[in-house]
């Protein structure tokens, strides 16, 4: 392992049981030094569970957690050069803003001045420098959300582990603090883990991403590779809206109950299910010279920024510009390019 590699997290084999569920199996990862990591899926996918081992809230069954090159698997989580944002922010409500975040280094011992000049250069880079004195009930959600994320930060960890944070926020509010966290990040160039069943929240915010189901994680990717590449049905599903088509390997495509596809590559399957996002379905004016069907609007839902139209047959959803207002019953032509025609394992 080179020396670069152990500045970042490695987490090797982890096993985890709780009775006679099975919330990890055999879960290996690494995360980068001063990346940003989401570990996406669904409720009960063992996602929160992986993160408090890493923390050392919880040990596992098998494996073993390294960081910077060090061995901490059996190491307790006060300890650790990790810190936690919960979904709660779990901060003091008797202790102002200042005293919340100077916490952690009152309990180290650290010298009064050290302890005042760190809290305040947290403060003022999350924008909370005009406030020390005010106390949690006083503060807005998103201004919680900072005054957790200053407490942890203020520690200086080589982790800092943030689980599902902006839950609890309203959709406005959320889209900011992903952009505002997201910038941060890359600001202080720490290594940020992220736990969420929010794909769009994972989208905006990592550098990489790691889905999981039923403890095993299924896909590795930045974003864009996993949005645009998915490898299962699970992950073209959970990760924004797709169609899934099946059908029967053809020269050079499928055949399928709404035609013959073109694919830019060969199924190794002989039967199985291919996936296009909405919005790689072109509308055309005329027959498509390849992958083209003759559809009817079935429904159509006006978004603002665009339109999402469900289309039989299939049914097919497409996604396009809110310019052209398509009504129910209307006739187009799809055409679904084999460059956006995904071959899925399953």
């Amino acid at each position: 392992m080179n020396a670069k590699k152990q500045k970042g997290l490695s987490v090797q084999n982890i096993n985890k049981r709780f009775a006679d569920v099975e919330a990890l199996v055999d879960v290996s990862l690494d995360v980068r030094e001063g990346e940003f990591f989401t570990l996406l899926g669904p409720s009960g996918c063992g996602k929160t569970t992986l993160l408090r081992i890493v923390a050392g809230l919880e040990l596992p069954d098998t494996g073993r957690v390294i960081l910077g090159g060090q061995d901490i698997t059996a190491l307790p989580a006060t300890k650790r050069q990790v810190n936690t944002v919960f979904q709660s922010y779990a901060l003091f409500p008797h202790l102002n803003i200042f005293e919340n975040v100077a916490f952690g280094l009152r309990a180290r011992r650290y010298p009064q001045n050290e302890v005042k000049s760190r809290v305040n250069r947290r403060l003022e880079m999350l924008g909370l420098e005009e406030m020390p004195e005010r106390f949690p009930h006083q503060l807005s959600g998103g201004q919680q959300q900072r005054v957790a994320l200053a407490r942890a930060l203020v520690n200086e960890p080589d982790v800092l582990l943030l689980d599902e944070p902006m839950s609890a926020l309203d959709a406005r509010l959320r889209a900011q603090v992903q952009v505002e966290l997201r910038r941060l990040q890359r600001k202080l160039g720490q290594t940020f883990i992220l736990v969420t069943h929010d794909q769009a929240e994972a989208l905006v915010v990592s550098d990489r991403l790691a889905v999981m189901s039923e403890g095993r994680i299924i896909q590795f990717g930045t974003p864009k590779e996993v949005y645009e590449q998915p490898k299962t049905r699970f992950v073209a599903e959970f990760l924004g809206a797709a169609n899934l088509i099946k059908g029967q390997r053809s020269n050079e495509g499928i055949d399928t109950d709404i035609g013959f596809f073109h694919l830019t590559g060969q199924p190794a399957w002989e039967r199985g299910p291919v996936a296009i996002r909405p919005e790689r379905i072109r509308i055309a004016a005329n027959p498509p010279q390849k992958n083209g069907v003759r559809a009817r609007v079935r429904e159509a839902i006006y978004r603002g920024t665009n339109l999402d139209l469900w289309c039989e047959p299939g049914p097919l959803r497409v996604r396009t510009t809110a310019q052209h207002n398509y009504e129910p019953g209307e006739e187009v032509w799809l055409e679904l390019p084999p460059e956006g025609l995904v071959i899925l394992d399953e």
